[in-house]
């Protein structure tokens, strides 16, 4: 579906500025290009510059390195943005399926990291110009692992359960201000997800999705625009997104199999 950019916000920012970290591959890349469809200028971050510049330069945006667990990263970042109207806290990722009995500490770090630390770096670097706009609108892509728990997944969904805690928490902080709030909350997305947290073990990734029609990245890019171009006087506190074929974290209906899955 085609979304446009509200005719109150094009009046005053003419082509409205979207930031997407995260914007490398999968979702992020996906609402980069989405946005840009619907005519914000965007800038892309992330960690893999040949990728990002080459999104970038597809969709005329602007790529800029960034690493959101490095504080000096996103200050650099956030200085050359000076000005947005729309950002997409989109980086985060999960590392392994270890019970919490032999939970990795480097593993829960750097999911505490990119999920909790970094959403909080890159929203606090860019509210500033956010609220300067007028027209200010953060989307937190958490997962229904802000709400749900699944055996081995205590690392990633305590990250993202606080990664929930943080996006409620500045819906009230900023009450009154200029600014909306959103939290965008997928279930089974096959991007490189599940290739990460299985560490670049592609056969093992892929089973994840085994017998059933997961979510594309589009799919869940089609959410935040469609949330970013309500009228402004509309907030979308939450959109939660799962395949058909999926009810909880951990069931799944799968074809050829009398009774849905609890495997992931």
């Amino acid at each position: 579906m085609r979304y446009v950019i509200p005719e109150e916000l094009k009046s005053v920012c003419g082509r409205p500025v979207a930031v997407v970290t995260g914007a490398s591959s999968g979702i992020g890349a996906a609402t980069a290009r989405a946005l840009a469809r619907c005519g914000f200028r965007v800038v892309l971050g992330a960690r893999r510059m040949d990728r990002l510049r080459a999104i970038a330069e597809e969709i005329g945006g602007v790529g800029l390195p960034l690493d959101v667990t490095d504080a000096s990263s996103v200050a650099e970042f956030a200085a050359r943005v000076p000005e947005a109207q729309v950002l997409v806290n989109n980086a985060g990722g999960a590392l392994g399926l270890d019970p919490v009995e032999r939970a990795r500490d480097e593993d829960w770090r750097i999911m505490y990291e990119t999920n909790v630390m970094g959403l909080m770096r890159v929203t606090r670097a860019l509210l500033p110009a956010l609220e300067r706009s007028g027209y200010g609108h953060i989307v937190n892509v958490v997962s229904i692992a802000g709400f749900e728990v699944y055996p081995g997944g205590a690392g990633y969904t305590a990250a993202k359960h606080a990664a929930r805690a943080v996006t409620q928490t500045l819906r009230l902080e900023l009450l009154g201000r200029p600014l909306r709030v959103t939290e965008i909350d997928p279930g089974m997305v096959e991007t490189e997800f599940s290739i990460v947290r299985f560490r670049g073990d592609v056969t093992l990734a892929a089973k994840v999705y085994e017998g059933m029609q997961p979510l594309t990245a589009e799919d869940v890019a089609d959410c935040i625009v469609w949330a970013v171009t309500r009228p402004f006087h509309v907030n979308v506190d939450q959109i939660v997104v799962r395949p058909r074929q999926q009810a909880t974290a951990t069931l799944v209906a799968r074809t050829g199999r009398p009774a849905p899955s609890s495997d992931y």
